[in-house]
This record gives structure tokens, sequence and C-alpha cells, in this order.
């Protein structure tokens, strides 16, 4: 029997990835023009340009999954100040963050279990999610 999901994400493929992390495997969530390396699932929701945004894909995962920390690019504090706002406000107090180069950040995505590609079109509107535990 096929039921509908009532509450949480409804896109099979992040339910998916969210309910097969384990402690500490990692997921991104990007900007239209962050190059996903070959070989990392990439979950494609951009419709157009800046839909879905950034935040709200953010703040949809952040609801689903248990995050002990995240890693940012340096660049976004003088590049991107709102957006960096923005992350903070729907992060918690116990998820820290890490801030790396540009170029750091894109090596790491190799690391990552799914990127989720949105249609945020704003510099530097990328985060890595590191999972934490619920207990």
């Amino acid at each position: 029997m096929n039921t509908l999901k009532k509450l949480g994400i409804l896109n099979s493929d992040i339910a998916k990835v969210l309910t097969d992390l384990g402690h500490t495997d990692k997921i991104a969530i990007g900007d239209a023009g962050l190059p996903i390396p070959t070989g990392v699932k990439r979950i494609d929701l951009a419709i157009a340009l800046s839909d879905p945004s950034f935040i709200k894909v953010l703040k949809a995962v952040l609801n689903d999954m248990k995050v002990e920390e995240v890693v940012l690019a340096e660049e976004i504090k003088e590049q991107n100040a709102s957006q960096l706002e923005a992350i903070e406000a729907e992060l918690v107090e116990e998820e820290r963050i890490t801030y790396v180069s540009h170029e750091e950040f894109k090596q790491q995505l190799k690391d990552v279990k799914a990127v989720i590609r949105t249609g945020e079109a704003t510099p530097y509107s990328n985060i890595i999610l590191q999972s934490g535990v619920l207990f």
C-alpha cells in the first residue's frame, strides 16, 4: 500500500538520503552554480533562477535532519552577508560553523552523500551539513 507522507520533506530523493544518513555523514545544499563532483548524487530542485531559494530548502532540511556541524565558504562573510545572517538565524546553538575557503569547500563536496541544487542566484549560498545523533 502506498501512502502519502504528511509531515517532513515530500521529495523522495531528499527523504531517502536523510533517512540513510549515519552520524557524521554529510550532505550539501547549493546554489544554481555550485559545481557538483562526478559521482556525487545530485538532487536538482532548480525550477528557475532563484526558485526555490537556498534558504527555503535549508529550512526544510533542517526541520528533518539533526545537524552537529555546518561548513560555509569564508567568502560568504563579505560577499553575501545577508545570506549568512539568514543561515545563522536558522541554526541552533549547538550546530558549530566551520569556515573554509571556497576552493576547500568545493573539495569537501567529494565526501558528501548528496548535493541538493537550488535555484539560488546569490554568491556563496552553499552549505555542507554534517549529521548528528538524536541521543
